[in-house]
């Protein structure tokens, strides 16, 4: 059978007013002149990305000093049956920025002093085999322990895995690339290893600690663990393009073998919520903060550009922080400008979308302003 290629048309600009106090947060918008502007140019490059890359649907929201300045829905959510784009509601696969969370619950338990980020990962993951060189928790946070990558097609696997310490099986048995600390690669195997250093530290599993220390009294309603067999409101369809850039549903994978490092869904409202968290210190001390930020180097000198979560990126001068998500059927991108506490979250329910700076052309309209 021919698979027709979908058409994604502009939708009509609209607000989405909040009310909604949560935790710590009350959103609301600050109207002016210039921050209507930024607005108006921001919803014409979103637009023209859109038709330029035929993407499905795009989530943005954008918020400056502690106040959601501008959230909006493009295009669809679920192509088939109409279903438009919602930015408050519409779940998306977030990918790697799953690790800014897992980063939180690093800090958490940190303070508490329950993890020793120097300690070899045996002490709290005795499961996991040694390897030529000792390997510990700064390390796998930011990435330079020397664990590999996926392989093959390990990124599309749709096999279950209904235990952190049982996804450790795809790579428990691997040599190390290199001594650790002397080079970055980046792993999100290694961070199925803290999240099983996580469990053992907090003595709880890692999903109900997730909700209960960090979604939880952040607010995140709208933030959960993607199970392929369960029923999840107002989760987005996934696609992908083929060489014609045709839009197809994407193929089925279950990332449980990953959550820690790429297997949320969440929405850019939510995303919001957690950047705030961070930037007014609402759930972690600055020093923490700091800790996980600051840029990790090689035992040569060489700034990886990455802290334990966190990826420091240079543009026009500024340094933002943040991280990038893909997965199958999705990309994220979520930013952070902190010394003017900006916020920029995008969703796409598409595979591979190369965002082409379009978070930070965003963003310094709103720093402009």
């Amino acid at each position: 059978m021919e698979k027709n290629m979908f058409n994604v048309p502009s939708l009509v600009a609209k607000w989405i007013s909040i009310g909604l106090s949560v935790a710590f947060f009350t959103f609301s918008y600050l109207p002016s002149y210039s921050q209507d502007s930024a607005i108006i140019a921001s919803q014409k490059l979103v637009k023209a990305f859109m038709q330029k890359h035929h993407l499905p649907g795009l989530s943005i929201s954008v918020a400056k000093k502690g106040k959601l300045i501008w959230s909006e829905g493009f295009g669809y959510a679920d192509l088939e049956q109409g279903v438009q784009v919602d930015p408050a509601n519409t779940k998306f696969r977030i990918g790697s920025v799953s690790k800014t969370f897992t980063s939180t619950a690093i800090g958490l338990l940190y303070e508490e002093g329950k993890l020793n980020l120097e300690a070899p990962i045996q002490r709290y993951v005795p499961e996991f085999p040694k390897k030529k060189w000792d390997i510990n928790l700064r390390q796998l946070a930011g990435h330079t322990a020397g664990i590999r990558h996926y392989r093959g097609e390990e990124n599309w696997s749709n096999k279950y895995y209904p235990t952190v310490l049982e996804g450790l099986a795809i790579f428990r048995e691997d040599s190390l690339l290199f001594k650790p600390g002397t080079d970055y690669s980046y792993s999100s195997y290694g961070w199925n290893l803290i999240s099983a250093a996580l469990e053992s530290a907090s003595e709880m599993d890692f999903l109900p600690y997730m909700q209960k220390h960090v979604f939880g009294p952040m607010g995140m309603t709208n933030t959960v663990p993607e199970f392929m067999d369960s029923l999840i409101q107002n989760r987005t369809r996934y696609y992908v393009q083929n060489e014609q850039q045709q839009l197809l549903n994407a193929p089925t994978v279950d990332n449980s073998y990953k959550w820690a490092g790429g297997g949320f869904l969440s929405t850019t409202e939510d995303l919001i919520l957690f950047g705030r968290a961070f930037l007014e210190n609402n759930l972690l001390r600055a020093a923490t903060k700091s800790l996980l930020w600051t840029p990790q180097k090689t035992t040569a000198g060489t700034s990886t550009d990455y802290g334990m979560g966190w990826r420091t990126y240079h543009f026009d001068g500024r340094d933002w922080i943040g991280h990038s998500g893909g997965s199958v059927g999705g990309t994220t991108i979520f930013v952070l400008y902190p010394p003017e506490e900006l916020i920029v979250a995008i969703t796409v329910n598409m595979t591979g979308v190369k965002y082409e700076d379009l978070h930070f052309k965003i963003g310094a309209y709103f720093l402009s302003e």
